[in-house]
């Protein structure tokens, strides 16, 4: 073997080892900073959790709805002689709204007003004997039913509405042909009004009947109105979760009127809760799970948590912590559960 072999595989065995001594000591260095790294506190910023009677509110939204809403219109299609009213009109029970065209009805007046003098001949004789019951049976029938049709057509000549309220529709003029389609006019009772909400299921056993609500509306900005629970549905809606509840407004001077949009709150009295700032509490990425950190021993503690009311700057949380206990409010995102934390003012957090 010659001189530059031997040479060779000397260079090469020597490399070898240096370059596992190296990774040695890379490693060595890595794993060290890593366990100093673990070992090393996290600074952050704590607060003690608040314990007090919070009020139990609920917010939902809903569209105001009239009370009663007629669809007015005859039976069949016929001329429009006059309208009476236009939208926006206030209009009373029996009001009359229209007259449609009165050939129809003077031909069954004609017709109803012979039967009944034909009735009325027969009926003198049936008395003294002059003719038989079924005469007598079949001029009755013949009035009877000339009388119903004679007050059909008037109810639909003269169109009249079953309830006060307000003219929201008027479909066609004077002179117009009805046809079956569009109603004449809608009538809608708006004093009082309805409102309808879908309530949570979890919410279920704590509206009853009769309870008082508050509301706003968007176009009266902050002013608050008063409505009360007059129907709760009896079943969950399977796919939302939810029941319906109806509420009542009285509506004296008619501001609320239907369509307008409702922010409705439900207030079914005060439960004492732990309450601890906003910025305690975290979202777990990936879900709508909240959670806090709590500082036990020198050390965080991963707590998920069940939210309630948002009150300003804070957060009502109904599982997942104690009274008297600490959470950290800064510095949370370089913890995990048992890291060790070192507690520090806001100051102190700010200047590192």
């Amino acid at each position: 073997m010659n001189y530059n072999t031997i040479r060779k595989g000397f260079l090469l065995v020597a490399g070898t080892i240096a370059a596992a001594t190296v990774m040695t000591a890379c490693s060595g260095k890595t794993d060290e900073q890593a366990a100093k790294a673990e070992d090393e506190a996290v600074r952050v910023e704590v607060a003690k959790v608040d314990f007090r009677p919070v009020e139990q509110l609920n917010m939902f939204t809903g569209t105001v709805e009239a009370d009663v809403v007629n669809n007015i219109s005859p039976q069949s299609a016929m001329r429009i002689k006059k309208v009476y009213v236009e939208v926006g009109d206030r209009v009373s029970a029996g009001q009359k709204l229209a007259d449609m065209d009165p050939n129809n009805l003077d031909q069954l007046r004609m017709q109803m007003e012979n039967n009944e003098l034909e009735f009325k001949r027969v009926d003198e004789l049936y008395k003294i004997g002059g003719t038989s019951k079924s005469e007598w049976d079949a001029k009755k029938l013949a009035y009877d039913v000339s009388k119903r049709n004679y007050d059909n057509i008037m109810e639909n000549t003269v169109l009249s509405s079953p309830i006060s309220g307000v003219v929201t529709q008027r479909n066609y003029d004077s002179g117009d042909m009805f046809s079956m389609g569009n109603p004449l006019f809608v009538v809608e009772k708006i004093n009082p009004v309805r409102l309808k909400i879908n309530v949570s299921e979890s919410l279920f056993t704590k509206v009853s009947k009769g309870m008082v609500v508050d509301f706003t509306l968007d176009v009266y900005g902050d002013e608050v109105f008063k409505a009360k629970v007059d129907i709760i549905y009896p079943t969950i809606d399977p796919n939302t979760r939810t029941f319906p509840v109806e509420l009542v407004i009285e509506n004296r001077d008619m501001r609320v009127r239907p369509g307008m949009f409702a922010r409705v709150t439900l207030n079914y009295g005060v439960e004492e809760n732990v309450v601890v700032p906003d910025r305690a509490v975290m979202k777990l990425t990936g879900s709508g799970d909240r959670y806090v950190y709590v500082v036990k021993d020198g050390k965080a503690e991963y707590r998920k948590v069940g939210l309630g009311r948002r009150i300003d700057t804070e957060y009502e949380i109904r599982s997942g912590l104690n009274r008297e206990e600490t959470v950290v409010i800064a510095g949370q995102t370089r913890l995990k559960d048992g890291a060790k934390v070192e507690i520090v003012t806001k100051e102190q957090q700010q200047k590192k």
